[in-house]
């Protein structure tokens, strides 16, 4: 129950990263105040960059170690679980994995080039 919770924190974030660029691409044109929130832009920029790090350096998700650790190597089988588990994990070389997430992230820094973010009424 526990690996199934943390399965879905680890999708709410991997969710928060993918969603977070296009989202703010999206809310740029349509003048969405919110986009330009520093402390969302900058919570993106530091999740995107963890993962990019992580993935250069060879090092596992420590989402992911801990829940291997709390399954006991074991697969998800909860429902919760079993459907999270699909949508999160793709099977790919690794350096398929790093050179997206080394592009998401130069897109994040370029994105705050471009559409900065703003402190109060924007």
């Amino acid at each position: 129950m526990l690996a199934d919770a943390l399965l879905v924190v680890h999708f709410a974030i991997a969710a928060f990263i993918a969603a977070g660029l296009p989202l703010v691409w999206i809310g740029a044109a349509a003048g969405w105040r919110w986009v330009r929130n520093p402390w969302f832009r900058y919570l993106h920029l530091g999740a995107i960059a963890f993962v990019a790090a992580e993935s250069v350096a060879g090092y596992a998700c420590p989402l992911t170690v801990w829940e291997d650790l709390l399954r006991g190597g074991a697969r998800p089988e909860s429902f919760v679980g079993r459907w999270v588990y699909r949508l999160l994990y793709y099977q790919a070389p690794e350096w398929v994995f790093t050179a997206i997430y080394l592009a998401w992230a130069a897109a994040t820094v370029a994105t705050l080039r471009l559409v900065p973010p703003r402190r109060g009424r924007a």
